[in-house]
């Protein structure tokens, strides 16, 4: 680590780390596996040497405002000084703890998170590494408590990557050319934009009742949705919706699972959980990313009734209740209630929603902007009017962004949209900047065209 770098970390670098730009492109091609390899946004490398709060420098030193959050999971911001804490202190102590053995912290953490859920339920919780093993587990837990095998999922939702995870996930592009799980059917999405029924939920909702009629044995382990789709274009359930599938699901046996990975932990300003807009408390619920802050941490919390079913069967996650990434989740709960960040993501998500509808107002490339909270996005379209996805204009605006000093994500099916998914401590201030960046981005890509 050279001096300058030194200086800007204020540490020192006992692994002596090869910051040389040239270096790090040439190990990473080397020695990373190919999908590891193959998951690069941009055409040429974009390396993160720190950050802090909602900001992030690269290498050269370049400052960008990070509207991505690390694909979600820096909720409280970069280098939040209360998380470093706890894990300073939680590492210097005991790294890793098995959980055949006790230890406070997690116990502490899933009392904490229990006390995060809604009231009325007796909640459990079962940590694991990742939101993917937390999909897994709640698949089993809840074939495992209705005794029947079908589950019900939505297309263009994302659930991650290992084998049930994947058969869960209805975009092609997340789905590798391998056998998957049988007993998975997708449901057709309730989305106003691109919907196959427009913003007609009754409709929506007379195709749960054709899919478990014909491709289904009448009998359900449950329903696994995103109250709002991340990868998928930050797409919300529409009012009515949830409430309605879950009372079908249940009626056939199954359980609801709130898959809760982006939209949890206020994100969506109006509420901790993305679920508790739509009237209706769900058997299961699946949370990650922003519950450490980037560290690997996931959960499961569940009713006790539908978790106690997998007792007579040993679950192990090795490193799912971690006591270094369990006190940097017991940390990210202080600092969400003691900084008001649910608040300020619903206060500053208003501000940048409304900055995007100005966008909206002055692109027709813009098809549509939609989101709730610090979720938002920009769908572009090559018409209004036929809403043909702008796919490559997408790719060549994406590019822009970087140089404009700011990190979004290119997401969706068509990778036609821009979806924004910043730290919770985004601020007001920021907005401006943001704005201006993507104006900036836009005025190109019209002059290019």
């Amino acid at each position: 680590m050279d001096a300058a770098t030194k200086a800007s970390t204020g540490a020192a670098d006992p692994l002596h780390t090869d910051w040389s730009t040239e270096a790090i492109v040439r190990r990473r091609d080397r020695f990373y596996a190919a999908t590891q390899r193959a998951f690069v946004p941009y055409k040429t490398p974009l390396i993160f040497q720190r950050g802090q709060g909602q900001y992030l420098w690269d290498e050269q030193g370049a400052k960008y405002v990070d509207l991505l959050g690390m694909n979600v999971c820096v909720s409280v911001g970069h280098a939040h000084p209360k998380v470093n804490a706890a894990v300073h202190a939680q590492v210097e102590a005991l790294q890793h703890c098995t959980t055949m053995f006790y230890h406070p912290t997690p116990a502490h953490f899933a009392e904490e998170l229990v006390a995060k859920m809604p009231a009325g339920a007796d909640w459990v919780v079962h940590f694991t590494n990742s939101g993917a093993e937390a999909i897994d587990l709640a698949l089993v837990m809840a074939q495992a408590f209705s005794g029947h095998i079908d589950m019900l999922a939505l297309r263009n939702g994302y659930h991650g990557a290992t084998m049930g995870a994947q058969s869960l996930t209805g975009i092609a592009s997340f789905r590798h050319n391998v056998p998957l799980l049988g007993g998975i059917h997708h449901l057709a999405n309730p989305d106003p934009y691109r919907g196959a029924f427009g913003a007609d939920v009754e409709a929506y909702l007379a195709e749960i009742d054709r899919t478990i009629q014909h491709s289904t044995s009448g009998r359900l382990a449950g329903l696994l949705v995103e109250p709002i789709q991340g990868y998928g274009g930050i797409i919300e359930l529409p009012p009515g919706y949830l409430k309605a599938a879950t009372e079908k699901v249940r009626a056939r046996g199954g359980v609801l699972i709130a898959d809760e990975v982006q939209s949890g932990f206020g994100r969506t300003g109006d509420n901790f959980w993305a679920f508790e807009a739509h009237d209706v408390i769900p058997e299961i619920v699946v949370m990650a990313k922003g519950i450490g802050n980037g560290f690997p941490l996931a959960a499961v919390v569940a009713q006790r009734h539908v978790a106690e079913v997998l007792a007579d069967k040993f679950y192990f996650n090795t490193y799912g209740a971690n006591p270094v990434a369990c006190a940097a989740g017991r940390a990210v709960l202080q600092v969400l209630d003691e900084e008001g960040l649910q608040a300020n993501a619903k206060v500053v998500g208003a501000a940048l929603g409304q900055a995007l509808q100005r966008l909206h107002q002055k692109y027709e490339i813009i098809g549509e902007v939609r989101g709730h909270g610090l979720m938002q996005a920009i769908e572009l379209v090559r018409d209004r009017r036929t809403r043909e996805p702008a796919t490559a204009e997408t790719a060549a605006l994406f590019e822009y962004t970087r140089d404009a000093g700011i990190v979004v994500s290119k997401s969706g099916p068509h990778r036609n949209i821009l979806r924004m998914v910043p730290p919770l401590c985004l601020s007001l201030e920021d907005i401006s900047t943001v704005e201006a960046a993507l104006d900036e981005c836009f005025a190109r890509a019209s002059a290019a065209a």
